[in-house]
């Protein structure tokens, strides 16, 4: 297991290095010159040879993409807002502000989004599809099955909105939306992020719904289970003790893809309810033609999918002991 391990973390690190080549190129090889939308209007060709020394792309793409290569894994000191440690993804051209001070100070609340929704999707999504299955064929398995059918085909984009009209300018049942730290106040950090948590989860409670009915479902035909029964144990035993968690594989590489995308940025999530997260911060830089703190965010969110697929295949070998065997 540790040598598989060991494969997936060396082949992620050349996938992610293959990533960062294609995007540099895909940035900084196009023909459009960001140094034109910082120079403005009264442009000179003295102004932009300066600030294209200043953003250091007064040399050619290879040069650039070693010396951006160089700065992730030692720093650089080359740059005329000052000295940038690594990992290094070059300064703002917006608010020259270093890109990875940007990204952390962004990264908790999508972590905090991302987390928080995912408790309440998998709580509500497969309780409500361990309990489908449980009393298949009945009242209680139709109705969860129709009603995943119709939040699975909501929007965030609708759901958002809808929520705040409802629950916060019409009801005041709670405050509108905002993001405090945890360690600052953890129930204002509670209390602001749990409309964002309910409407995020909804499809993915939906959607984990009948992912875990059918791969329960599935699991109750297999001939250990139809073993254990033969045996004598009781059917509530077999269920909780051996069905469900041969069931968890499917929905652990699900899981694996939903978070990471979820870290990756919320961006529909964070545009409707205004926090300033990485999802929002990905919109902004698109919108100020900021490369650097672009390909900051991709590169920042490819490496987070990659970490989590490899956590997912560890995951594996604690849920199912047939990997641990193999």
């Amino acid at each position: 297991m540790l040598r598989f391990l060991l494969r997936r973390t060396l082949g992620s690190l050349v996938i992610l290095v293959l990533l960062t080549v294609v995007a540099f190129l895909l940035f900084f090889g196009m023909p459009r010159d960001p140094a034109l939308l910082m120079c403005g209007k009264t442009c000179t060709p003295d102004a932009l040879a300066n600030i294209h020394r200043t953003l250091g792309i007064d040399k050619s793409v290879p040069e650039q993409f070693w010396i951006f290569l160089h700065g992730l894994v030692a720093g650089r000191d080359d740059f005329a807002q000052g000295p940038c440690p690594a990992p290094c993804f070059g300064y703002s051209y917006h608010t020259n502000e270093q890109v990875w001070s940007t990204l952390m100070d962004r990264l908790p609340l999508t972590v905090s989004l991302a987390l928080g929704a995912t408790v309440v999707f998998l709580f509500v999504g497969l309780g409500t599809g361990m309990l489908a299955a449980w009393r298949r064929g009945t009242l209680v398995d139709k109705s969860f099955t129709a009603g995943s059918m119709v939040l699975s085909s909501m929007q965030i984009y609708f759901l958002g909105p809808l929520a705040l009209a409802v629950l916060v300018y019409q009801t005041h049942l709670f405050d509108e939306p905002r993001y405090t730290e945890l360690t600052a106040d953890p129930v204002a950090w509670f209390s602001g992020l749990m409309i964002p948590w309910v409407v995020l989860s909804t499809i993915f409670a939906a959607q984990y719904t009948r992912m875990a009915r059918s791969s329960m479902i599935e699991q109750l035909q297999e001939e250990h289970i139809r073993t254990a029964r033969a045996k004598g144990m009781s059917r509530r035993y077999v269920f909780f003790r051996y069905a469900w968690r041969g069931s968890l594989i499917p929905i652990v590489t699900i899981l694996g893809i939903d978070l990471s995308s979820l870290l990756g940025g919320a961006i529909i999530t964070e545009y409707t309810f205004g926090l300033p997260g990485l999802g929002h911060l990905a919109v902004e830089s698109v919108q100020f033609s900021d490369l650097p703190l672009l390909l900051g965010v991709m590169l920042f969110a490819a490496a987070v999918i990659l970490l989590c697929n490899i956590a997912v295949d560890a995951c594996y070998a604690f849920i199912d002991p047939r990997v641990r065997l193999s």
